[in-house]
């Protein structure tokens, strides 16, 4: 039976069990109580099985790590996403980080299964063959996996400073880490994330010289920018020039930037030269 699934049938139970972990989190947030770690965790593990299932069984088909559409951008953003958030998130025991995780996964997941036509076309061997320039765009959009973290733990400062600001520090806003903790898991995923997108734009740089004509420049120009947005804020993050809430909201919305981005990166893909023809 479970032989007979489509990827996107596993995809689509996978997105169920990210969206059972929100309606338990928000369950719980109703009742006025701290949401259950192992449980939302569960769930997201879950998750995150069937949907590398699903997106194992896509890579089969289209002969490539799946980035040739909509579809797939967002379902690759999503994984990337929920890979970070059991590296590092985990490591600091919030349950409250975990309700946010599973509630980005459930959107970006469900959102991209909803629209058919987002995965009207596959493309197929869609890196020409060549390694080196899967690994790139592979590690770009891991990097925005990272990016959609960052934006969640922005989002949770941000909630944090309204509730001391407030004076509302019972109930929901109790189970949220503290501004000292929440700021240092930001920062090292800023760092993260801006490592990824180095290295995948140094590797594509390589490749880009020798001939210009294989990347399109919209998409050059657009993930420059999104790579300069996120290296100057960490530079001004670094020198103390971006701190506290206008450091969330910078982090919170260059997150659009990059969901902005998918659009040009989706639609400018030009057929890589054979792995002979591209070798260094």
């Amino acid at each position: 039976m479970l032989a007979g699934l489509t990827d996107r049938s596993w995809l689509w139970i996978a997105a169920a069990c990210y969206l059972a972990g929100l309606v338990s989190g928000t369950v719980s947030i109703l009742r006025g109580r701290r949401q259950s770690g192992p449980a939302i965790n569960g769930f997201i593990a879950a998750g995150y099985v069937l949907q590398l299932i699903g997106l194992s069984l896509r890579g089969e088909a289209v002969r490539a790590c799946p980035l040739g559409n909509f579809f797939e951008l967002f379902q690759f953003t999503a994984w990337s996403a929920i890979t970070l958030y059991f590296v590092i998130g985990v490591t600091f025991r919030s349950s409250t980080l975990g309700y946010f995780t599973s509630s980005l996964a459930a959107v970006l997941t469900l959102v991209s299964l909803a629209i058919p036509a987002w995965d009207a076309t596959r493309r197929a061997n869609l890196f020409g063959g060549n390694p080196w320039i899967e690994l790139h765009a592979a590690l770009a959009l891991f990097s925005y996996g990272v990016f959609a973290l960052l934006a969640l733990t922005s989002a949770m400062l941000l909630f944090r400073h309204h509730s001391l600001k407030s004076k509302h520090v019972g109930g929901w806003f109790s189970f949220l880490p503290s501004i000292l903790e929440l700021d240092h898991i930001s920062l090292r995923l800023l760092w993260a994330g801006v490592i990824l997108l180095t290295a995948s734009l140094a590797m594509g740089a390589n490749y880009w010289l020798r001939d210009t004509a294989l990347v399109h420049l919209p998409k050059l120009m657009v993930t420059c920018g999104v790579w300069a947005i996120y290296a100057l804020t960490l530079g001004l993050r670094l020198r103390g020039l971006l701190i506290s809430k206008r450091f969330a909201w910078v982090c919170a919305a260059g997150f659009l930037a990059v969901l902005l981005s998918l659009w040009p990166v989706n639609t400018n893909h030009t057929p890589a030269p054979p792995p002979s023809a591209a070798q260094p």
